[in-house]
């Protein structure tokens, strides 16, 4: 692909964003976040060369990897993968700008306690398991709002920005949206949340909808050819 097919790609995504947007009203902002997981860094550079500015990876040693070979620009590197315990060090040696996927309790608190003894803060969503689905990680929703107010409270480091889930992993729109409207209506309850992420290439018009105000596109942004 081109620069400018790239180019073009890249407008007509983001037109589709702005439709979607536009139908929850002219106020509703959202950010796109590219989820890089499957590309080189040089992809990365090309999108980033086009106007995207934050990418997500899932993996810590390919955030590694990838941030500190695209070290001369200014990318917004997000983490939005599982995190184990055992790679919390090398992720905060990246200091990403948020992290998407605090899914246990035990887990905030290795982070806070790694946070505290080297003096950093980190920028976190809380993952919500809403379509109740076993191969997804989170909380469920009848104990968001006490565990995100346990870790607000018992994790200083940690600064809860807002939530995360992915949709149901079904073919039937009016699941996926009722997922998503379960997240949005958690979100809305939860004192001074800012970011409600919902929506990856195959749903994203549908979360947008439903009130998400972050996305994570990853295929659609980086086609084959």
């Amino acid at each position: 692909m081109t620069t400018l097919e790239q180019k073009l790609h890249f407008d007509r995504i983001i037109e589709r964003v702005e439709k979607a947007r536009l139908r929850v009203n002219d106020h509703h902002i959202v950010k796109i976040v590219a989820a890089s997981k499957y590309v080189d860094a040089e992809a990365i550079a090309a999108l980033y060369a086009i106007g995207q500015r934050a990418f997500g990876e899932n993996k810590v040693q390919d955030l590694i990897a990838k941030s500190e070979a695209l070290k001369d620009l200014p990318i917004e590197w997000h983490f939005i993968g599982t995190l184990q315990k055992n790679k919390i060090n090398h992720l905060l040696s990246v200091r990403p700008h948020l992290l998407h996927s605090i899914d246990s309790v035990e887990l905030a608190h290795a982070l806070n306690e790694r946070l505290e003894r080297e003096n950093m803060t980190l920028r976190a969503l809380i993952q919500i398991n809403s379509a109740y689905e076993e191969s997804k990680s989170g909380f469920l929703p009848e104990e968001i709002n006490e565990k995100y107010a346990q870790i607000h409270e018992e994790c200083p480091r940690l600064h809860l920005q807002g939530v995360m889930s992915i949709g149901a992993h079904v073919d039937d729109p009016t699941i996926v949206r009722k997922s998503f409207e379960t997240t949005r209506r958690i979100f809305e309850t939860l004192p001074n949340a800012t970011v409600c992420s919902m929506g990856m290439s195959g749903d994203f018009e549908l979360a947008i909808e439903s009130g998400s105000n972050l996305i994570r596109l990853g295929s659609i942004l980086f086609p084959k050819g």
